[in-house]
């Protein structure tokens, strides 16, 4: 094919093996799900689900989980001409603990170190990252190089064309000096056209938590779009044209909160590319997330149109 891609995500990429028992402390968890995982990859899913056009740039162990996000990215739909092995790595795997509604824990296994940090400057298909009309990249690959410089390089190329998406995604685990990140971060906002994150990221990213003043702070550095997630205040967006809303969550009965933000990013593309007007976009993409936090996995959990339209009809998530 050669249209341009919908939307290319570059970033994290690992095997989620998620408790199959909810409320249980991981050392006492008997059984386990195995599914794709990684933020920038499960945003890729979250909009091939909606219908869109999406590949990944990233990288695996060369190793049966390696073979398995493989297989599962292209039964999602998404292309992973982009996703290459590293030799002597392996593929990292997450655990959970799932302690609803609002408690759910992290375990990152990605030692020595993960394969989606050594995606290098020279395997970037440039042409294609300039031509897609959503570029997405992470926060996480900033953290270390080579991962780092191939990042702010497809930034650089890519120079703000089209739809460009900083998901701020703050993880201090990944960054040997977590407080060395900030200039990375401002480093890539020259390069983009929207800023996505929660209050954690957005003060990483600004120094400012205040959601009106992080908002502003992001517009500053020449977004032209900011979204803070406020959580149980919902989202708010602002635009460098003046355009704003603030959106509150859509009501839902929390299972696994993870994976709801990549759910989120999904849609955000989708509806940007709709040419949907800001309140739209940030209400579809609440119902989406919304929809996700309801259900135990991540990338099988992400909604179809239809279930995104059924839960914004309802004004709930059943």
């Amino acid at each position: 094919m050669t249209d341009p891609y919908d939307v290319i995500t570059m970033g994290r990429i690992g095997v989620d093996l998620y408790p199959l028992q909810s409320g249980v402390p991981l050392a006492e968890v008997t059984t386990f799900g195995k599914f794709l995982g990684g933020s920038a990859t499960n945003v890729a899913v979250a909009g091939a689900r909606l219908g869109r056009r999406t590949a990944v740039i990233t990288r695996t162990g060369a190793d049966p989980f390696g073979a398995y996000l493989h297989r599962a990215l292209r039964e999602f739909g998404v292309d992973d001409r982009w996703v290459t092995s590293v030799a002597g790595l392996p593929t990292p795997v997450t655990f959970c603990e799932v302690f609803p509604p609002d408690d759910f824990p992290l375990y990152f296994y990605r030692l020595p170190k993960a394969p989606d940090l050594v995606i290098h400057e020279d395997e970037l298909d440039l042409g294609a990252i300039a031509g897609a009309r959503v570029f997405w990249m992470t926060g996480t690959g900033l953290s270390e190089e080579p991962s780092r410089s191939a990042t702010l390089a497809a930034l650089a190329h890519r120079a703000r064309s089209g739809t460009t998406v900083f998901d701020l995604d703050w993880r201090p685990m990944f960054w040997s000096e977590p407080g060395a990140a900030r200039p990375f971060y401002a480093e890539a906002l020259r390069y983009v056209t929207v800023a996505v994150g929660n209050l954690d990221e957005v003060e990483i990213a600004t120094g400012e938590r205040e959601p009106f003043a992080a908002a502003r702070a992001l517009l500053a550095e020449g977004v032209e779009l900011a979204v803070v997630k406020q959580g149980p205040k919902g989202v708010l967006a602002m635009t460098a044209a003046g355009e704003f809303a603030e959106v509150p969550p859509l009501p839902v009965d929390v299972l696994n909160g993870l994976g709801a933000g990549d759910a989120f990013g999904g849609a955000l593309c989708h509806g940007l590319l709709s040419g949907w007007d800001l309140e739209r976009t940030m209400r579809y993409a609440n119902a989406a997330g919304a929809i996700v936090a309801s259900r135990l996995e991540c990338s099988s959990a992400m909604p179809t149109p239809a279930e995104v339209d059924a839960a914004l009809a309802d004004g709930a998530v059943r």
